[in-house]
């Protein structure tokens, strides 16, 4: 198992299904400036926030490295592959990396990753990505949580250092035998300055939005269009 495959297995238990909804309704209500009419999701998770454009009528595809996201979504009847960014073989209106996608990778991947994004994007296509502020990270994400149900028991330790968030996942599930099984591994994050995407080639930052998801002024939404 993945460490994004243990986050998949974990997600419900770390109580961000509100956080969750509202980014998606800060992204649908962005997305409604512009004519879109194809939609690629990176990250798509669930496919919670495909569902919702597919009810505008947008024709939607998801891609996402965790392969127990990617089967929920299939068995959901979306339109899903566990393939990198780099395998998508079509362009479309729109592309968005909702909740912490960009922030998973380091500033090598990150500037591949946009590039890989601006030849997936149509001529007049827009990318639009969220990530965590330095306060979002030091004093939002930073510390321990744990989380139980009758079956399952969850506990999360992140530590932010060097501009890093390391998040260890230990997780213990009760089987059919009633014994336990544990699943451990860590995830790491980045955190990023604006002049990154400042300074990005194949994509124009056109707007940057400072916004409170958690606390105050926890996250920041990035637009871009074709540069």
């Amino acid at each position: 198992m993945t460490n994004l495959d243990l986050y998949a297995k974990a997600e419900h238990l770390l109580g961000i299904e509100e956080a969750t909804e509202a980014l998606y309704d800060l992204y649908r209500s962005e997305l409604d400036s512009y004519s879109v009419k194809t939609l690629l999701d990176v990250g798509c998770g669930r496919g919670g926030f495909m569902k919702r454009m597919i009810s505008d009528g947008v024709t939607c595809r998801g891609v996402d490295l965790s392969s127990v996201m990617v089967e929920e979504c299939k068995a959901n009847g979306l339109d899903a592959q566990c393939i990198d960014i780099s395998k998508v073989d079509a362009k479309y209106d729109a592309i968005v990396a909702i909740f912490d996608v960009l922030n998973f990778l380091n500033e090598e991947e990150l500037l591949k990753f946009l590039d890989e994004i601006s030849l997936r994007l149509s001529d007049d296509g827009v990318f639009i990505a969220d990530i965590n502020t330095l306060y979002g990270f030091k004093d939002v994400a930073e510390g321990s949580m744990s989380s139980e149900n009758e079956r399952e028991f969850l506990v999360v330790d992140a530590i932010f250092e060097d501009d890093k968030l390391f998040t260890k996942f230990t997780m213990f599930e009760m089987c059919e035998d009633e014994r336990y099984k544990r699943y451990q591994d860590t995830i790491v994050q980045y955190f990023h300055k604006l002049k990154i995407f400042e300074k990005q080639k194949s994509l124009k930052l056109i707007d940057k939005q400072t916004f409170s998801l958690y606390d105050t002024k926890d996250k920041t939404l990035l637009i871009f269009k074709k540069a």
